[in-house]
């Protein structure tokens, strides 16, 4: 037998590479620290049919340097300035996301957020999330990732900019200590196809004995669909309600019509995946007897004849005695005379009545 699928439990979600993927609809800071904007985006997503929104809990001072230099991409996004007063301009209160977390629960979409600092974590551990999705950023924060262990929850692990050596020390601090699966993710924005490295998804699951996923930052639904028939179990991708929009994450989403079409796509993706056991399937079988042959006896046969190889040929239908009987069937000998394009029939053998 093989041994079990790794699985984690997210809410009352059973979380596999063999299950429903659970999608999860990144609104980050795309709402643009709009109140507003965030409750609309939840409801976009919902009617999408994602499984869950996240969005990212922080304090900016608590972060991030006022001297500290953007990114390029934030940097061809937003212009020139500092990282601190970007970020700063993006930040909701704490008090906000329990708005939020009610809001998600009111219409049936799970509330996650990303805590990027010890204050901010602890918050949202009081708000009931039913797991932590970790940044790629915070992917060698120790005492970060302690704390979030402690929690018991489950962790999405995301691993833009890492090497095996960062996720086997991030997995070292959770495993034994809470469920994680681990999410392949390249931080750039957008980022390049061709950066995927989507191949990775089975060497994580193998490595790492867990569900792995993808933070998928590409534009376009290509990747996705690559990794869901790679393992994908757990997909993360931003969206916003307007790509063309001034904060450094809309460019990298995607718009909510696009993100139905993924979502719809992936889930019929699902079901041709299948449960990897190959078997004919009902549809198939009367095809079967159609399309595949029967033995039968090339020529007029005398009884008493020894039956050779070359005194058969196959032909269709396939609801005879199967070709595959060619060799159980030569050298016997026949009872009984038989004509040519007639169907050879145990019957029609010497010790083989039936």
């Amino acid at each position: 037998m093989p041994p079990p699928e790794p699985s984690i439990t997210i809410g009352t979600r059973r979380i596999s590479a063999s299950d429903p993927c659970y999608i999860i609809a990144e609104i980050g800071v795309n709402h643009d620290g709009d109140l507003a904007t965030a409750h609309r985006m939840i409801d976009v997503a919902h009617a999408c049919g994602a499984d869950a929104v996240k969005f990212q809990t922080f304090r900016t001072e608590a972060n991030i340097l006022s001297t500290a230099p953007k990114a390029d991409y934030q940097q061809r996004q937003t212009g020139d300035g500092s990282q601190f007063d970007m970020v700063r301009k993006l930040e909701l209160d704490f008090e906000d996301f329990t708005v939020l977390k009610r809001h998600c629960d009111a219409i049936g979409i799970e509330f996650l957020t990303t805590a990027f600092d010890p204050e901010a974590l602890d918050f949202v551990l009081t708000l009931g999330v039913p797991c932590l999705k970790w940044p790629s950023g915070e992917i060698t924060n120790l005492a970060l990732l302690r704390q979030a262990a402690r929690s018991g929850l489950p962790v999405l692990l995301s691993t833009g900019m890492a090497d095996m050596a960062d996720i086997e020390r991030a997995v070292g601090e959770l495993r034994g200590r809470c469920d994680f699966a681990v999410l392949q993710c390249v931080s750039d924005y957008p980022a390049a196809l061709e950066d995927q490295n989507l191949r990775v998804l089975p060497a994580f699951a193998s490595a790492f004995d867990c569900p792995v996923g993808f933070s998928d930052h590409t534009l376009g639904s290509t990747a996705a669909f690559a990794a869901r028939g790679l393992g994908m179990a757990v997909l993360e991708k931003h969206i916003t309600l307007d790509a063309s929009g001034d904060g450094p994450d809309h460019a990298a989403s995607m718009e909510p019509d696009s993100f139905k079409a993924m979502i719809a796509a992936l889930r019929g993706i699902e079901k041709g995946l299948g449960d990897g056991v190959k078997r004919p399937v009902a549809a198939e079988l009367s095809t079967r007897k159609v399309a595949r042959k029967s033995l039968v006896f090339g020529r007029n046969l005398r009884a008493g004849h020894t039956i050779m190889a070359g005194d058969l040929l196959a032909k269709r239908p396939g609801d005879g005695l199967g070709p595959e009987w060619l060799d159980a069937v030569a050298g016997k000998a026949l009872i009984c005379d038989v004509t040519a394009d007639k169907q050879v029939q145990w019957g029609d053998l010497e010790g083989q009545a039936q």
